[in-house]
């Protein structure tokens, strides 16, 4: 039997696959990815694929970076991994130092978890605590004021957070209650209404919701500019901004999401710089390491830290940590990351990339299928209608965007799609070559599908 043949034959008889409907994998033949080579990675058959989801969003400088693979490799020679817990050590303190210093302002301490959902469910439960334990106390503020469509990850505490049926449905019954608001999504408002006319009345409502119940909410919770998982819906400008200003005025905790639009995705180094918020608490992870290791952090203002000061009687600490919190490995290569963005002009020609982007998206809006194309930097979704005119999408079972990627895979680009929305997210260190075929060959894989 042959390898390739022989490895899904051992994957399927043994492993559980992150949402994936496992019934249809048994029936498939899937890649079995081998090795990875700058923006590229290698099945076992040696067939090279563009990497233009990043590998879920986390890769920035393309597979095999020669600066990461010998930050690991050193520290792999010191030591890799010691407990967190009551003990410290050098990568996790430089790390620490450069994170603040590209964190917006106020923003001035580090804590350190594993991944996007951990560092979601450190920000919840560190705004919680904060409100029991702050001087002169508040803990009637309770709740959370969180968005329809939101996704913050899959630990109990961010699903709670978060506010995709598809996802979160299921497990109600388990979840604390929050305070939801629609999504200020403009292609499908929630309000009925249009830009520009609507005058921002989603922010408008926002701002009621908030001034109505600021004696009870603990923090809003936000994906600034993007939320991602819900099909890259983009929020429209001033909206983050208002958030903020109410959120300061009421002593409304503003809790930012920026594991999947931090370190450049957007065209800043955090996405809620573009509006000029500076959140109390802030979460990041995916392309902290550059995609090599799961690392995640959750920063916060000093006032917040200096709440769980206190006696070791009193236990004011936060509880709260994982075996491999601060995995050196991870901060080395993390590190090594930051350390690009300062030597490297990342940001500047990730914005470049994001105009070349922009200009070969624009071909393919006319297509009539084509309902809405959104794009923040170098995040992209196009969202795939039954109706342009009325935007009705297509029932599940013709599972369009699953088919557009199986045929964009064909041109040799690795895709994964949010429904029927076909999602582009190449790495920072893509060519501009690079992203004009990543986009001309989503393209072909919507026509190929749809030509019927």
């Amino acid at each position: 039997m042959e390898r390739t043949e022989l490895l899904r034959q051992r994957d399927k008889a043994t492993i559980w696959h992150p949402f994936t409907q496992m019934a249809d994998w048994e029936k498939d033949d899937p890649l079995v990815i081998e090795r990875g080579e700058g923006n590229y990675l290698f099945d076992t058959e040696g067939r090279r694929y563009f990497d233009g989801v990043s590998s879920l969003w986390v890769n920035l400088f393309g597979h095999g970076r020669a600066e990461i693979d010998e930050a690991v490799r050193s520290q792999l020679g010191r030591v890799a991994h010691s407990t967190f817990l009551g003990l410290s050590h050098p990568p996790a303190i430089e790390l620490a130092e450069k994170l603040l210093a590209v964190a917006p302002p106020g923003l001035s301490r580090v804590f350190y978890s594993d991944n996007g959902s951990t560092a979601m469910e450190v920000a919840i439960k560190m705004a919680f605590q904060y409100w029991r334990q702050r001087e002169g106390g508040a803990e009637g503020r309770r709740e959370f004021l969180t968005f329809s469509e939101a996704y913050h990850g899959d630990t109990i505490g961010s699903v709670s957070a978060g506010g995709i049926d598809l996802f979160h449905k299921i497990f109600r019954p388990l979840l604390f209650p929050v305070r939801r608001l629609p999504s200020p999504h403009c292609y499908r408002c929630p309000y009925g209404l249009a830009r520009p006319s609507c005058g921002l009345f989603c922010a408008e409502r926002m701002e009621e919701e908030v001034r109505a119940r600021k004696g009870d909410i603990a923090a809003a919770i936000v994906e600034p500019l993007v939320q991602g998982a819900a099909g890259m819906l983009l929020m429209p400008e001033g909206y983050l901004r208002r958030l903020r200003a109410v959120t300061r005025e009421c002593g409304v905790l503003l809790v930012c999401d920026e594991v999947a639009t931090g370190f450049g995705r957007t065209g800043t180094m955090f996405a809620c710089e573009q509006e000029g918020v500076s959140p109390d608490i802030m979460a990041v992870a995916k392309g902290m390491t550059g995609g090599y290791l799961p690392l995640a952090a959750t920063l916060a203002t000093e006032e917040v830290y200096r709440a769980f000061l206190g006696r070791y009687e009193e236990y004011r600490a936060f509880f709260h940590g994982h075996s491999y919190t601060a995995n050196p490995l991870g901060c080395a290569a993390a590190i090594a990351t930051l350390s690009i963005f300062e030597r490297e002009d990342v940001l500047p020609r990730g914005r470049r990339l994001a105009g070349t982007m922009a200009r070969e998206l624009a071909k393919l809006s006319g297509r009539r299928n084509v309902g809405e194309i959104r794009q923040k930097g170098l995040m992209a979704g196009i969202e795939i209608v039954a109706d342009r005119i009325t935007r009705e999408r297509f029932p599940p079972e013709r599972r369009i965007g699953q088919r557009v990627i199986r045929e964009v895979r064909e041109q040799g680009v690795i895709l994964r799609p949010l429904g029927d929305v076909i999602v582009l997210m190449p790495p920072l260190s893509s060519s501009p070559a690079e992203i004009e075929s990543l986009v001309r060959a989503a393209g072909r894989g919507i026509d190929a599908v749809l030509s019927g």
